[in-house]
């Protein structure tokens, strides 16, 4: 890995930024944190101070027009992220933007002309792309060990019942599918390495929230069917499972990956006691570390993100057409 570091701003001092990303993506060996904007200064000035950053920011822009910032990372609520992450393409900066990379496909193809117009490089923040769990469960499964993958089962739940909580503000882009179904449909585009062909899904929405509560979905892809269920109003849990014609493999903790334990994927010969189990952990990382540097040094070396914004369109796709066959009844086809 490079020994040069990549001045990195980020816009807003979202929960998830200030909590997670950023005293994570502090530790990576090729970059730094230079500064952080938010719209209101004092709260810019107390992050800032808290989390040892030099530089903060009373408004986006601000920031945006440092020029020594060199990569700007968006987890602005979701409606936001098209808007601000083309405007830092268009001052030239590099983008890590949380995902979903924005709640529309159309805008993502004209983020696309922008990144390439811009010369920058443009990655949707799916940071269990980039976790060693994952990459070994692709690696297995290319690998032939649970035979040919025919089957995938996914959970993704927790209970948020608070109406100003951002997740159950539809305007804002609440609501499950677009917080948390974004991961089994990503996931398993990953491990079956195709798209899906068509989808149906069966929806419930809050009676005073309008957003996406329960949902179920059934995915066809050319290799198999990828089933799974989301909630943001369930008992919290979440499982990835990946069934094969001989084995299948099962991820414990797929999507909120712990830092300080060891991450564990387990494979078996199925049946009720599920015969000769194999535990592999995996030595404790964290996920948004791992996902910084990777992507800095994409940027260092010239060379792809993980997570595209090809891929992110694809991803977005996918949602857009569940919520298309939650209004009509029936199986959507996946045209692109």
């Amino acid at each position: 890995m490079s020994t040069r570091k990549i001045k990195w701003g980020i816009i807003s001092t979202a929960k998830i930024g200030v909590e997670k990303v950023i005293p994570a993506m502090q530790k990576g060996n090729n970059l730094e944190i230079v500064g952080i904007a938010s719209r209101k200064e004092e709260e810019a000035r107390s992050t800032a101070n808290k989390l040892g950053i030099p530089r903060y920011y009373s408004n986006y822009e601000a920031l945006l027009n440092d020029p020594d910032i060199e990569a700007v990372y968006n987890p602005l609520p979701n409606h936001m992220h098209y808007e601000w992450t083309k405007k830092a393409i268009e001052m030239g900066k590099h983008v890590l933007c949380e995902k979903p990379m924005t709640l529309d496909k159309q805008e993502i193809k004209e983020l696309i002309l922008l990144r390439d117009k811009y010369k920058v490089k443009v990655g949707e923040a799916f940071m269990v792309h980039t976790h060693p769990q994952w990459i070994d469960t692709v690696r297995r499964i290319k690998q032939g060990e649970i035979g040919k993958l025919r089957v995938v089962q996914g959970f993704f739940s927790y209970n948020n019942i608070n109406p100003s909580n951002i997740r159950n503000i539809l305007k804002y882009g609440g609501g499950a599918m677009w917080d948390i179904g974004c991961y089994p449909i990503h996931t398993s585009r990953f491990v079956f390495d195709e798209e899906p062909k068509r989808v149906i899904s069966l929806i419930e929405r809050h009676p005073e929230f309008g957003t996406d509560r329960l949902v179920s979905v059934i995915m066809e892809y050319p290799s198999g069917q990828c089933s799974f269920t989301v909630s943001t109003q369930l008992v919290p849990h979440q499982r990835m499972i990946f069934f094969g014609d001989q084995r299948k493999l099962e991820v414990e903790i797929p999507f909120n990956a712990p830092n300080d334990r060891n991450c564990r994927i387990y494979l078996d010969d199925g049946g009720l006691f599920q015969a000769n189990k194999k535990e592999i952990a995996f030595d404790i990382c964290d996920q948004y570390r791992i996902q910084g540097e990777v992507f800095s040094e994409a940027v260092i070396s010239n060379t792809e993100v993980p997570v595209s914004l090809e891929d992110a369109y694809k991803n977005v796709a996918v949602i857009e057409a569940i919520f298309e066959s939650e209004k009509s009844g029936a199986w959507v086809i996946l045209k692109e």
